[in-house]
């Protein structure tokens, strides 16, 4: 395919235009005009780039891609300079998604991360500048916390850090909010909805304790270990909506 109908698929999907964030969403880096091979990751790695160059892939599509408003103008050296220059050297084009993918309701993060642990009536969770980044839902039976532990972390393939409510000892969970990655201090969004729990890849101290004393149970199952499936499952619709192009992907060995 031509990488305007993959540029096209993606942003008709994902709606980038709807999301206020602090990063550009879509093709990063332009390279190869065709497109017979694509490299899925969660992150624009020199680890995932490289993988890409030895696979000979013709893009690379990420959630992390490599530009950030917080990270201001940067200089094309060091670290930065061996994402980029492998990128360049191979024509490789890079999509980067980030927010856009968090949210989707089919292919998110958060969506995709509450089917594998059964959470049911899923609908939108979260305010980030007005738009939804999460989902919510509930359980169809009331689940104790150190069995949803365990099956966060056999899901996520990651340990779990938990903040047990301060009041309520021995209480059941029968409804959750997720928003993956870095949303620890939203877990305050879970008081707007009276949701029982929270479900998020790090947890800072404050959070822990203020969580813990607000009566929400938080969960922590990792940045990017709960970040790994939104790009799976869009590499699952690309892959269907073009079968001629062969889609790859790329996990890392990520302790965050």
């Amino acid at each position: 395919m031509k990488r305007s109908e993959l540029e096209s698929f993606l942003n008709k999907l994902l709606k980038p235009e709807f999301f206020e964030d602090y990063c550009p969403n879509g093709l990063q880096v332009e390279g190869s005009e065709e497109i017979k091979k694509i490299v899925f990751s969660v992150s624009a790695t020199k680890e995932s780039v490289d993988f890409s160059a030895s696979e000979n892939a013709d893009a690379l599509i990420v959630h992390h891609g490599l530009f950030w408003k917080f990270h201001g103008t940067k200089i094309i050296t060091g670290p930065f300079s061996k994402r980029i220059k492998p990128l360049i050297k191979n024509d490789i084009n890079l999509f980067g998604y980030h927010l856009p993918l968090d949210a989707h309701e089919l292919v998110g993060n958060a969506a995709s991360l509450a089917n594998l642990i059964e959470l049911t009536d899923l609908k939108p969770f979260g305010n980030y500048k007005g738009i939804s980044t999460g989902i919510m839902g509930v359980f169809k039976n009331p689940i104790d916390p150190k069995v949803l532990i365990q099956k966060i972390s056999s899901v996520t393939n990651h340990s779990v850090q938990y903040s047990n409510p301060v009041d309520i000892k021995n209480s059941k969970i029968s409804s959750l909010g997720i928003i993956t990655g870095g949303a620890n201090s939203e877990w305050k969004e879970c008081l707007k909805y009276n949701l029982d729990a929270y479900l998020t890849g790090e947890m800072s101290e404050h959070d822990y304790h203020e969580s813990r004393e607000s009566g929400i149970h938080m969960f922590a199952a990792g940045h990017h270990a709960t970040e790994k499936f939104g790009i799976q499952e869009l590499m699952k619709i690309v892959q269907s909506e073009f079968p001629n192009v062969k889609c790859i992907f790329k996990d890392s060995d990520n302790p965050a």
